[in-house]
């Protein structure tokens, strides 16, 4: 089977009341959304160009946003630095609450924040740079957001190392 229809098999055994749900961009789906909000749990869901217009139009908001630094643009913000292994690591969230007007909105079942997470790795050889998008059922608190967004990573890489 592939992801979308085995996720919400997996979701179905699954006790979800008071967890949050974190799925790569293949699991953005509305019923997946839908099904997780059903059984109590909070999502927060991967952003990327397979849902078209909305991930179009959660970019050009935070694009818009960081051109004018968020001034009068109701937001949070959290950032972290850690320093291992030779790099400097730089993880900034930003999130708005303000999903309403968003293209679709309505279709996502308790859809109440968006996200976007910047990244900027510095080694002694190299920069890299990388931004992420989020749609999320949860409030927009930047620093729970990017802890549940770093949980699922910490979870996914190590299972790398295994396979």
């Amino acid at each position: 089977s592939n992801e979308i229809t085995a996720i919400p098999e997996l979701l179905k055994v699954l006790e979800l009341h008071g967890c949050i749900v974190t799925i790569d961009a293949m699991g953005t789906q509305k019923q997946i959304a839908k099904q997780i909000i059903e059984q109590g749990g909070d999502y927060v869901l991967a952003l990327k160009g397979n849902q078209g217009n909305l991930f179009e139009d959660v970019r050009q908001i935070f694009a818009q946003a960081q051109s004018k630094n968020f001034q009068g643009i109701e937001h949070d913000f959290f950032q972290t630095l850690n320093a291992g292994h030779g790099r400097l690591e730089k993880r900034r969230c930003w999130s708005l609450g303000q999903v309403e007007w968003l293209l679709d909105a309505q279709k996502w079942s308790g859809f109440a924040s968006i996200a976007m997470v910047e990244s900027i790795r510095h080694s002694s050889e190299q920069t890299s740079h990388e931004v992420r998008y989020y749609i999320s059922s949860l409030a927009p608190d930047a620093q729970h957001l990017a802890r549940a967004i770093r949980n699922h990573w910490s979870i996914e890489n190590p299972l790398h190392w295994l396979l």
